[in-house]
């Protein structure tokens, strides 16, 4: 029996094409699906759509988007069950990832919503009083949206939310690893009254095939969620017309832990980070540094906590080569494996959880983003400047530090170069800012900041005398 094809979504029309990629599971190793690989005939379709579902819902008045936006997060709960099964087909994810992934994604809808009615359009002051200066918001366009495999409904839901609410339209393209679960919720914007051409989802694994969307005039926006070199090559075939970006790109997250911490709480909070959905999270904890004092008790705790992990797999086999290659180079330059550090024998992508010690920083497993279950722990003293260790790579995504020393933990929240802190426990939520610093991209996910990339900021002023 061949698979079932799931067709792009493009002006409320289910769309498919000549070419199809398969959707593997890689818990199993097995093909569950297929979706079509987008042609030029569909990218001219799906702007033209865009553009049109823009015209609508831009027109729509706030309350009557409040209404089909808290109508569509209804519906997505309502279909919860059969999606979560799905997204975990796809992913792999165990039950609780995948309802967490789909649970940020209503959380995004209905945040999103009561973020825009918090949206200030504030009168200006005018020096001379012959004037009335205020700023007006208004949705910007059609934002194109690239996505990446990890949390695909987060992803997904870091998007729609303000485009939702702002009033813009979108073509989103989910990662061609994990692009199901995704269309069914697009199939069901329409299904709970979102006008036609609003939510467009389009599939692809060729990213030449792509390249007219970005390069068109249409988008007034492109968002991203992905690698940094990905992320090059979306700006590089976008900036073909003046555009807005807002990208998340790769990270390699430092974690500084100092002698006055308490070590098992940090041990225990940094290794469920960092083997949290194996590994595959953008803000995971690359780069464990630890003061020499306490170093031996930290990788006995951190060993210890490793043992109760449970993870699902790598998204494939690529990416599992890949991890076992960083141990492998980290271990022939002088790391030691302190667990872990092998492919699980088996159906499927997994890998063991895997704690390195003896790492120092030129070696790739500390200088390159891991993105799989691999924590490297690195020792640092009193002569180093743990600071410059922390901020030595060209990402800036997130950076975590453990103390009880109030000074210590602010000197590292204001000098680490890094789009957020976390001191003593890392922390992500829908109403904090979300982004990257240096090669780890430019705008915000998530928060009133995200909402505004969204709008325009419009000075309008009426000669009052």
């Amino acid at each position: 029996m061949p698979n079932k094809i799931y067709p792009m979504l493009i002006g409320g029309e289910r769309v498919r094409s000549k070419k199809t990629c398969d959707v593997i599971n890689p818990a199993t190793g097995k093909v569950i699906g297929a979706v079509p690989e987008i042609d030029s005939r569909s990218i001219q379709k799906v702007l033209t759509a865009a553009e049109k579902g823009f015209q609508l819902w831009s027109a729509t008045t706030p309350a009557k988007r409040r209404e089909v936006i808290l109508r569509y997060a209804d519906l997505l709960e309502t279909n919860q069950p059969r999606i979560v099964d799905l997204l975990i087909a796809e992913t792999g994810k165990p039950r609780d990832n995948a309802e967490y992934d789909f649970g940020m994604l209503t959380t995004c809808l209905r945040f999103f919503v009561e973020e825009f009615e918090r949206l200030d359009q504030p009168v200006l002051h005018d020096p001379d009083g012959r004037f009335l200066h205020y700023v007006q918001r208004q949705p910007l366009g059609v934002t194109v949206g690239m996505l990446a495999w990890n949390f695909p409904l987060l992803n997904v839901g870091y998007k729609l939310g303000p485009v939702l609410a702002s009033g813009c339209s979108t073509i989103i393209k989910p990662s061609c690893h994990t692009p199901l679960a995704s269309l069914e919720v697009a199939y069901l914007a329409k299904e709970a009254g979102v006008p036609d051409g609003v939510v467009n989802m389009i599939t692809s694994s060729d990213h030449d095939a792509v390249k007219p969307l970005l390069q068109s005039e249409v988008p007034s926006l492109v968002t991203m969620i992905g690698s940094t070199r990905g992320g090059l090559e979306v700006l590089n075939a976008a900036c073909t017309s003046v555009k807005h970006f807002s990208v998340e790109l790769g990270g390699n997250a430092p974690v500084l832990v100092y002698p006055d911490a308490d070590i098992t709480d940090a041990a225990n909070k940094v290794v469920d980070l960092k083997f949290a959905n194996c590994g595959q999270v953008c803000v995971s904890p690359n780069r464990c540094f630890v003061h020499e004092s306490v170093y031996e008790e930290f990788v006995e705790a951190a060993r210890q906590r490793a043992a109760e992990i449970e993870m699902g797999p790598l998204v494939n086999e690529k990416a599992r080569r890949y991890v076992l290659a960083l141990v492998e180079s980290a271990v022939a330059d002088g790391a030691e494996i302190v667990t872990g550090g092998n492919a699980v024998e088996g159906s499927g992508f997994f890998m063991e959880p895997t704690i390195l010690r003896n790492v120092v920083p030129k070696m790739k497993v500390a200088s390159d983003e891991i993105f799989g279950p691999v924590l490297p722990i690195l020792k640092f003293t009193d002569k180093d400047d743990e600071i410059a260790l922390a901020n030595d790579t060209p990402y800036g995504l997130a950076a975590y530090v453990f103390t009880t020393n109030l000074s210590l933990g602010l000197r590292a929240a204001r000098d680490i170069k890094a789009g957020s802190v976390c001191i003593n426990e890392p922390h992500y939520s829908v109403q904090l800012p979300h982004g990257g610093l240096k090669q780890s991209g430019m705008g915000k996910d998530c928060s009133r900041y995200s909402l505004e990339e969204y709008l325009t900021l419009k000075r309008i002023s009426v000669l009052i005398d």
